[in-house]
């Protein structure tokens, strides 16, 4: 049932009634549905995203410290810290997600292109990114010199492609679900991926030594070189 206008200002109606009444609360009803899940996609971004990057910034900086406390340490004080901020965000979420612009299908099209070019380079670095990479194991390697340094694929064009792939992601969620807290995210996820960048760099160059400072010199952080093969 929905509410629409009626001799008494309002009355309610079955949404597939026929009628303007009965269209207008059909579309009242979709456009609903589609608030709702801009709202919790964005909600969802807003949770998880800041914690995953303050991760990286807890681990990168610190890495010879996490090194001497293990793996298994090192992750749990992590998933407390993420648990813990993606709390507090959901408590906050009223006073986070205020500012709502509202449904704008003109937008959906450049979300689309941003979530497929993100989708299409996480397919590419996940035929080279192991999972044991991709969660730091190496990196947490008590010797200093776990894993192996990855050159191909995608990254023989880029240093970073799946930071790249965050950032487009973002991007993509932000203009669908057009609320303010999304757009804020771009320019904090684009500064938080390039400060992890930047200490994950550093613990490279001293776990890979000059391999690795010939790979930066070669290969571009975040943007192809255009016309490189």
């Amino acid at each position: 049932m929905r509410i629409c206008p009626g001799p008494d200002r309002f009355s309610t109606v079955s949404a597939g009634a026929p009628g303007p009444c009965g269209v207008f609360a059909l579309e009242t009803e979709n456009s609903t549905r589609v608030d709702a899940v801009r709202y919790w996609l964005a909600l969802v971004t807003v949770m998880t995203l800041p914690p995953a990057i303050a991760h990286w910034l807890i681990v990168h900086p610190f890495v010879r410290v996490w090194r001497r406390a293990g793996s298994a340490v090192t992750y749990a004080v992590v998933f407390l810290v993420f648990a813990a901020c993606g709390w507090a965000i959901f408590r906050a979420r009223d006073w986070i997600m205020q500012v709502d612009y509202g449904t704008d299908p003109w937008l959906w099209l450049p979300a689309a292109a941003c979530y497929g070019l993100a989708a299409w380079i996480q397919i590419q670095v996940r035929r080279h990114l192991r999972f044991r990479i991709l969660v730091g194991l190496p990196e947490l390697d008590p010797s200093g010199h776990g894993g192996k340094l990855l050159d191909e694929g995608p990254y023989a064009r880029v240093r970073h492609p799946r930071y790249v792939a965050v950032l487009l992601g973002i991007v993509a969620a932000a203009l669908f679900t057009d609320f303010l807290a999304t757009y804020i995210l771009i320019p904090v996820t684009a500064a938080g991926l390039a400060a992890i960048a930047w200490f994950e760099e550093r613990e490279l160059a001293s776990r890979f030594g000059a391999g690795y400072e010939e790979y930066r010199r070669r290969v571009p952080m975040f943007i192809p070189r255009l016309g490189s093969d």
